[in-house]
Parts: structure tokens; sequence; C-alpha cells
């Protein structure tokens, strides 16, 4: 460690989820892979135990990621529950407060011996859920951004509500249309569902808002997403707050030699092999995330909609338990019948299973890396939203990308999706003339994808900026340091909030 001194340390914190880790996670394998940048990824112990378990690169030793000399390691902190209580974890309402409580406790300990060991952090990054680490930033003094892991458009949501300034659904009038500036008009089941006031989940609104009561305690906002895919709106929310887009994460080249570096939770079942026996797209990919699951009656109907349609499948169909529940099982001889046009598996390589000439398309939650992973792989999708940021995700790629077909319009439909209608998705998304149609425009998604991450794209451009603005407060921090002898951290300037008076 001591001969890693001179290079800049960037600190990552995030979420103890898997939607959350992967993101963070490959956007500290980039900044490392930009060169002279000492990058570490922290999240809770419970976090670390399993990727480690999962086959996961992730102790405190530096690991050289790419060319240029950049390094990553991991230091997990305690966030007060049993390492391997999960049930604990699940009571979200409960845990939260935990998280924060602790979480702050132990980074900032971490932190302090990173400065008394000579290196000091320069660059804080957290990602949603954890609004708290802004707070530490600021107390510390330390430069800050947070990676926003969903789109542009949920940004533009979730910031437009919080200040109140357009009119949403609310107890009187539930089922307002919503109207929000360079975007499409938004039904009142198409907002990000924890602003709907039926939410399922009423915790997620009060801590993904609690991100943007504390925006303008952070110098950057980073987006998951690329210009060319939100353009208008991210020019626009760009004079708003500082925003970066530097997204698709996972498709940048620069992290082709950093494989070993996973952010998965479990370790992923074998399927490459078996795709590969399959003719080109010819199979269908049926994943619902790491979070969402599906009742035993909706279960069962999937089931067999999925094979009165005849399609090849490869189901990731997950049996343990999340803050939602536990998915209902397989019905009774649905293997046999299936036979070896079918596979089921826990956990998969989503990133290489999306990029395989097998794939047709992709049944998925919607959720923001699923559908940033589908664009930028070329995969249409089968729109199966349930709550949160998915039910948005899904209005756009159905019809403002043109990549899909929706199957469900989520959870509030309040109503189990039937096998014929299921069916029915699967024989329109895999053959004809609309399975052409989105095939080509997925196929244009993935060229610009490509584009933008490629050297000198709209999202490499963006990074190299915000590495260079890294370098360049760290040396005004070294300076100050040697004049001053005093604190290991400068005071960021701050952001400040304008508000658009006209659309």
């Amino acid at each position: 460690m001591a001969s890693k001194q001179g290079l800049v340390h960037v600190f990552l914190v995030s979420f103890p989820a898997q939607g959350h880790v992967n993101p963070l996670l490959r956007l500290g394998k980039l900044l490392a892979s930009k060169g002279n940048l000492f990058v570490t990824f922290s999240s809770s112990k419970s976090i670390g135990n399993k990727m480690k378990k999962a086959g996961a690169s992730a102790s405190g030793d530096p690991i050289p990621v790419g060319n240029r000399g950049g390094m990553i390691r991991f230091e997990f902190f305690d966030d007060g529950c049993s390492e391997d209580n999960d049930d604990e974890r699940n009571d979200r309402e409960t845990y939260l407060n935990k998280l924060e409580v602790n979480g702050k406790r132990s980074l900032t300990k971490i932190f302090n011996q990173h400065a008394q060991d000579g290196r000091p952090v320069s660059c804080l990054i957290n990602n949603p859920f954890v609004p708290w680490v802004c707070d530490l930033a600021e107390e510390l003094n330390i430069f800050s951004a947070m990676l926003w892991v969903q789109s542009c458009a949920c940004f533009s949501s979730y910031y437009h509500y919080e200040n109140s300034l357009v009119p949403f659904p609310s107890e009187k009038q539930p089922d307002i249309d919503v109207q929000l500036p360079h975007m499409p008009l938004l039904k009142s089941d198409e907002i990000p569902s924890s602003l709907h006031p039926s939410a399922a989940y009423p915790f997620l609104k009060r801590v993904i808002l609690g991100q943007f009561k504390n925006l303008s305690k952070t110098s950057c906002v980073l987006m998951e997403t690329f210009q060319e895919l939100e353009g208008d709106l991210i020019t626009y929310m760009s004079k708003i707050c500082p925003i970066r887009p530097v997204g698709p994460l996972f498709k940048n080249p620069l992290l082709e030699t950093s494989t070993n570096i996973c952010g998965d939770l479990i370790k992923a079942d074998e399927c490459l092999e078996w795709l590969d026996s399959k003719p080109p797209s010819s199979v269908v990919y049926i994943s619902f995330g790491s979070v969402v699951s599906l009742s035993q009656e909706q279960v069962t109907e999937m089931a067999y909609g999925v094979l009165n349609s005849g399609v090849s499948f490869l189901w990731v169909l997950r049996m343990d338990a999340t803050f939602t529940g536990v998915s209902g099982r397989l019905p009774k001889g649905f293997f046999e019948e299936a036979g070896e046009r079918g596979k089921v598996v826990q956990w998969s390589p989503q990133a290489k299973v999306l990029s395989h000439t097998a794939l047709s398309c992709f049944v998925s939650h919607c959720g923001w890396n699923s559908t940033m992973e589908a664009l930028s792989s070329g995969v249409p999708v089968v729109a199966f939203p349930r709550w949160g940021d998915q039910v948005t995700d899904a209005k756009y790629l159905v019809d403002e990308w043109k990549v899909g077909i929706r199957m469900s319009r989520g959870e509030d439909e309040q109503r189990v999706i039937g096998r014929e209608e299921i069916a029915k998705c699967l024989k329109e998304a895999t053959n004809g003339e609309k399975a052409v149609d989105m095939k080509t425009n997925a196929l244009k998604w993935k060229k610009t994808a490509e584009e933008a991450v490629a050297e000198d794209g709209t999202s490499d451009r963006n990074m190299q900026e915000f590495v260079d603005e890294i370098r360049k407060r760290s040396l005004r921090m070294a300076a100050d340091r040697e004049v001053k002898n005093d604190r290991c951290w400068t005071k960021p300037e701050l952001f400040q909030i304008r508000h658009p008076i006209n659309y």
C-alpha cells in the first residue's frame, strides 16, 4: 500500500444491493483504468462476503486495472447487522436507518486511517439509497460525486416532484397525467411508482428523495446513460445541475481487461455452452433481476405461456427471499415438457448472455441495468415491469426507443398476466414484422452506445473530464496541506440548484 501513496485516492460507497454494486464497481474499474487513480470500492461486509463466495476478487490488496497504472481494491464496512443475516436486511424500514448510523461511523474511521497512512481520500462517490454519504463528504470536506443508476427521465421525475415544479398524482387526483420538460406525457402508472400515492414500498420514496434533498452537497452527478439516448432531456437537466452521462459502463472497452473483478453476489450458473448449441436469434431470455419476485399464480401462467409459445428459452428464476418476498415455483411437469428447448438457472452472466448470437429477445422487469444492457447489446425487450423506475423504463423502451413490446404495466394493474397473452407477446417479439423492426432499432442503439464509450465519444469525454477534475482538486488539496498543514481535505465548490422558471 505504501508504494501507492502517489496515486490519487478515489473512494466509492455502494448501497448493499446487486443492482447498485454492479454499476458502481464498473465505474470504479473505469476510473482506475484511466490511469494514476487508486480506487477503493466499499459496501457492507455482508456484500463483501457474498462477492467472495461468488468467486470475485474482493480483497484489500490493490489490483492493477488496465495498462495505465491504475489500481482498485476493496474495503467493506460494518452496517450494524449480523454479516449473514439477510432477513434483518430485508426489513428495509429498520435497516436503512441502521445502515446510515453505522455506515457513517465506520467510514469516518476508515477515511481517518487512510489520511494517517498518507493516502487521503481525494474524491468520494456514492450511488442512490445512501444519500448520507453526501453529508459525510461535506462534514469531512471531501470532493464528492454521485453515480445515478437510473435514467435521466427518472432523475428529472424525482427532481421535479421534490421541488414541486409540476403536478403529480395525489390522494385527491391519483390518475392525472404528468408532463415534464423534454419528456413524453407520462400516464399515472408510467411515473416512477414510488412517487404515486398508492406506492407499495413507501420507504423507497423517502430514501431516494433523500438524495435530491442532498443534491446541492455533491459536485457532480455522473449518469449511467449516454447523451444520444436522452439528449434533449440531458441537455435541459444539465442546466439545472452538473450532469455528466458516462454510460453504458458495462460496454466500455477499457473494462475488457478486468473481467475477473466482478460485482455479482451470486455465482452464475453455466448456461453459455447451452446457448452455443442453439441457432442464431432463437432463444428468449427471461430474467426479472435481483429483487423482483412473482406470485405463484404469475409464475405458473408465465411457465405455460412460455411453453405454449413454442420458443426456446433461458429463464433466470431465483428462489431466495428479498424484501418483496419469494418467487413462486415452476409447475409440475414443466421441465419434462420443455425438454432441450428450455433451461432454468438461479443466476446468469447476463452481459455475456445478452451479447450471445443465440438471443432473440429479453423478457425483462426493465430495471435500468437490464435496460442499458439490452439496448447496448442490440436485444429487443418484452417489457414486464413491476414497480419503481421499471414502469418508466418500459414506457421508453416501447414508445420512445421502439425496441420493445409491452406485456405488463406494472403491479398497479393488480392482475395476473395470463398464459395466452404471454404466448402472444413472445410470438410477436420473435417472429414477424414487429420483431424485425424492434431488432433493427435495437441494433441502431447498440451502435450508438458503442460510439458513446469509444475513444473521444460523448461518454468517454465526460469521463475524462471528470478524471481531470479529480486530479486537479487532488493537487489543490496537496498544496493546501503543505501550506496550511491543516486538514487532509479542502472544501468542494458546491453547485447551486437553479430552478427553471418557464418550460
